[in-house]
C-alpha cells in the first residue's frame, strides 16, 4: 500500500511580531499575537484559551494591508504567558486568500534560515500540519 504525501502549504514564522484581533461569533473582540501563519490557517497566542472548534472571525496587518477571515479554533495549549491556540482557515474575505499567498510568499525569504527547514519532510507535531 503506497502512502500518498500532500505537500504543504507554505507558511511563515511570524514569532508574535504581528498583532490580531479575534472576534467571537458573540462579537466580543481579543487581541493576541500570530506566531505562524499559512493560507490554510497558524498559531496564536492569546492571554485566554478558547474552546476547540469555536468559530471567530480574524482581522491582522500583513504586508500592505489588513487581512480579514474567518477561523475555526482547534486545541488550545499552555504556553509563554497565556496559551497558544492554532486554527484553521473557514472562509476569506473577498481577494484575501490571494493576497495572503503573496504576502507569505514575500516573507518566506526574510524569515528563512539555518534553523528552518522548507522542504517536504514529515511533520513531527500536528502543529507542522499546517
Amino acid at each position: 500500500m503506497t502512502a500518498i504525501r500532500r505537500l504543504r502549504a507554505p507558511r511563515v514564522n511570524l514569532r508574535g511580531t504581528v498583532s490580531v484581533i479575534v472576534q467571537l461569533e458573540n462579537r466580543r473582540q481579543f487581541t493576541g499575537k500570530l506566531h505562524q501563519l499559512s493560507v490554510n490557517g497558524g498559531l496564536l497566542e492569546l492571554t485566554n484559551c478558547f474552546d476547540e472548534r469555536s468559530k471567530v472571525a480574524l482581522a491582522f496587518q500583513i504586508g500592505t494591508g489588513l487581512l480579514q477571515g474567518k477561523a475555526e479554533l482547534l486545541f488550545p495549549m499552555r504556553g509563554g504567558m497565556g496559551f497558544m491556540q492554532p486554527f484553521r482557515f473557514t472562509a476569506f474575505a473577498a481577494g484575501t486568500r490571494q493576497t495572503l499567498d503573496r504576502e507569505i510568499a514575500a516573507l518566506r525569504p526574510q524569515t528563512a534560515g539555518p534553523s528552518h527547514v522548507l522542504g517536504s519532510r514529515p511533520p513531527d507535531s500536528l502543529l507542522d500540519s499546517f
